[in-house]
């Protein structure tokens, strides 16, 4: 199940990026007295009180400017609404209410999506300052101060108490399969070929595919859907605002909603910065993947080209040695039968769910072999582990202390679940809770 998705949004200058910022837990969009300073639709992850949601920042809204700067921003942000589950809408507590909150208030009318008000900038519990926000007829506002984190709490009551009206549907029969990578890849070939038809546009000009694309089809039987994506540029190789801008953001989503996400990588060109940072989106939404390397048909070989390749990939995902790859040539058919079948292999692997026991003997042989760190004199102390989830596989580790444990030891324990556990082409998680919380 796709996690929540919180957007947003309001006029310029309310302080929505040092919100984002404080929920993300890091600074990620630029924060600056300045409108139009966040352009595009920025994504980050945020949890409260065991709930975990993606939220993403927009634009500053000003709905009746008309010019194409201006207009760019609207429509990002209308993207991300129609997108999201619920909208955060932000007002200036300081300078009151405004015919732009308004014009603003109208916008988030059209849209069937629940909306939670912030009215920002009040310190001090000047509450008496929120009384006119609501004129706006959205509902309760809720003062906050953002820069000093005050009222945040109950901004966020509200803001999760939507998640439980938020219908989702049952784990689907149908497999989303989304095809992602730079443009000019091969994506809409490999897609004609799994289909077995001239489904989506093939060219050989970068930019061809302009939206994610969505193509059913069966497979030994089964429901799939294939998502054809824009193929994904260095956000700075972009114009803000452009047809470009727009795709991407669908190819980006496209991940998000998928079951499996396809990395293509063009062999000709090798593995860019780009295909890395791909991957690091597929690896932190926790999708199982499966990278395939096209157009190897025009790669001049040896006994070791593919053992060379292979190792350039393990030193450029570290972060996700479990990869999995096929070498393929979309042209001649090279392989392509390979595809669905590592994809249901990878998927199968994201679901797959070890017992408790099981899991214990695990950890006890990599406790035997491997002592716990130590920090200021005290070690950590390892009582149990369970399996909390799927989709990704998620392990709740329960120790004395979470903050003796140590990233390496963490990642020691996981190579030890792995070597025990075929997860390959999945991502695990591995979640630290101290003595003190709730073991339930």
């Amino acid at each position: 199940m796709a996690k929540p998705l919180v957007a947003i949004v309001g006029r310029p200058n309310v302080g929505k990026s040092t919100f984002f910022n404080l929920i993300c837990g890091r600074r990620i969009s630029i924060v600056k007295d300045v409108p139009g300073v966040t352009r595009d639709r920025i994504y980050g992850d945020g949890e409260w009180c065991g709930h975990s949601f993606s939220i993403v920042d927009t634009g500053g809204l000003d709905i009746k400017n008309k010019d194409d700067f201006q207009a760019n921003i609207t429509r990002q942000a209308q993207i991300a609404v129609e997108l999201a589950d619920v909208v955060i809408f932000f007002v200036d507590g300081k300078q009151g209410l405004l015919p732009d909150d308004f014009d603003v208030a109208n916008f988030l009318r059209k849209v069937n999506v629940p909306v939670v008000l912030a009215v920002n900038k009040i310190d001090n519990n000047e509450v008496e300052k929120t009384y006119e926000f609501y004129n706006l007829g959205l509902g309760e506002p809720f003062p906050i101060s953002a820069e000093h984190n005050q009222g945040i709490g109950d901004l966020l009551d509200a803001v999760v108490s939507h998640f439980e009206e938020v219908v989702y549907e049952e784990k689907s029969e149908v497999t989303k399969i989304a095809i992602v990578g730079k443009p000019n890849a091969g994506k809409s070939s490999i897609v004609n070929r799994l289909l077995g038809e001239e489904r989506v546009m093939v060219s050989n000009i970068a930019g061809t595919t302009r939206d994610a694309i969505d193509s059913p089809f069966k497979y030994n039987g089964k429901d799939f859907l294939l998502i054809d994506t824009a193929g994904i540029r260095r956000k700075r190789s972009i114009e803000s605002g452009s047809v470009e801008s727009y795709s991407v953001l669908r190819a980006f989503e496209a991940i998000r909603r998928s079951d499996v996400s396809i990395l293509v990588i063009d062999a000709e060109q090798g593995v860019s910065e780009q295909d890395v940072r791909i991957a690091g989106f597929i690896n932190e939404e926790g999708k199982p993947s499966v990278i395939i390397v096209n157009k190897w048909d025009l790669i001049e070989k040896d006994s070791h080209t593919m053992e060379k390749f292979n190792e350039r990939l393990k030193e450029d995902l570290k972060f996700m040695s479990y990869f999995v790859v096929i070498y393929i040539s979309a042209l001649t058919g090279q392989r392509i039968g390979e595809i669905m079948k590592k994809a249901e292999t990878v998927l199968a692997n994201s679901n797959y769910r070890i017992s408790t026991g099981g899991l214990n003997e695990i950890l006890q042989s990599a406790i035997l072999t491997k002592e716990p760190p130590s920090k200021n004199g005290r070690r950590l102390k390892i009582y149990y582990i369970t399996q909390a989830g799927t989709n990704p596989p998620t392990f709740i580790l329960f120790v004395n202390n979470e903050t003796l444990m140590h990233f390496s030891y963490e990642r020691y324990l996981e190579n030890c679940i792995r070597r025990a556990v075929d997860f390959t082409g999945t991502p695990i998680k591995i979640i630290t809770k101290g003595k003190g919380e709730n073991k339930d």
